[in-house]
């Protein structure tokens, strides 16, 4: 994040430009205004959620938890859409667990049980918002690759938008009753990992030590000239042992074919038939949970 302030402060500058100035290249955008309107608008969406999230909520506390709420969106849409731009692969849950662990300070006068939901609940929505501006920003980079007009990509994602999160909560219902949520068929880590923060911080047994260890051997490995070593290291201690191999036996098998069939190749025909496997794993693991809630 640190390392990221001069991507924010050119984004302001940016943003102060476009509003200043109308280019014919300004035309292919939607106006800068409605994005300070959506920003306003993000605000008091988060504000609602907040103190409808649980009784205890006071409208000051949700307002506080509202603007940073909308102010890490804005940050770290920032700093995801920068790394989707030059690397197609962001760090969204790390992001969103930063998010939420600020948002558990915020709510720590509350019950725990309440600070939890009001926290969770936030950070959910900010999360959501954040994976969009990422999903938008790899739109933008493949339209301008093959010659889209950044406009008609803005307003189909923001028409399209409300679908997304529908689909994935009915997968989420369907799939918790299928297999459950945290057993050993769908382990969940990254939720794993988030509850024992959580957790952490509500009964004040926070291994802020440990945290700063970690933080600061992250910065050393970032620091090698390796981008983004200190988030692979860190997953690969906390994902399950299968996803770490298997990632890296698909990684062996790039580099592999990159040095007896070429990057074309790869490129041509290795990365189609790999999303393949993507798509192809999570609709049979779909079906398979379709299957049991509603095959009997």
């Amino acid at each position: 994040i640190v390392l990221a302030l001069p991507l924010i402060v050119g984004a302001v500058r940016s943003m102060q430009d476009a509003a200043r100035t109308q280019t014919a290249l300004s035309k292919d955008e939607m106006p800068i205004k409605f994005l300070y309107g959506a920003i306003g608008g993000a605000a008091v969406l988060l504000f609602v959620i907040a103190v409808m999230s649980t009784e205890e909520m006071g409208l000051g506390r949700g307002l506080v938890m509202a603007l940073l709420g909308t102010l890490w969106i804005w940050m770290a849409g920032v700093i995801l859409s920068e790394c989707i731009g030059r690397t197609n692969w962001s760090p969204l849950s790390g992001m969103t667990l930063i998010a939420i662990t600020i948002l558990i300070f915020i709510a720590s006068g509350l019950s725990n049980s309440a600070a939890i939901i009001a926290s969770v609940v936030v950070g959910a929505a900010a999360c959501v918002a954040m994976a969009q501006a990422t999903d938008l920003m790899l739109d933008l980079k493949t339209g301008y690759l093959v010659g889209a007009t950044p406009r008609k990509q803005q307003i189909g994602q923001f028409l399209g938008s409300w679908l997304g999160p529908i689909i994935v909560m009915a997968l989420i219902v369907v799939l918790d009753q299928a297999k459950g949520i945290g057993s050993a068929e769908l382990p969940a880590p990254q939720g794993t990992a988030l509850a024992s923060v959580i957790q952490g911080i509500l009964g004040g047994d926070v291994p802020l030590q440990k945290y700063l260890a970690g933080a600061g051997l992250g910065a050393l490995l970032s620091a090698s000239g390796i981008g983004g070593l200190g988030i692979l290291v860190g997953l690969g201690f906390y994902l399950p042992f299968n996803i770490v191999l298997t990632y890296s036996l698909g990684t062996f098998t790039r580099l592999l074919v990159d040095r007896t069939k070429g990057h074309r190749f790869s490129e041509d025909v290795g990365i189609p038939v790999a999303a393949g496997l993507i798509v192809g794993e999570a609709l049979v693991g779909v079906g398979y949970a379709l299957l049991q809630v509603f095959g009997g």
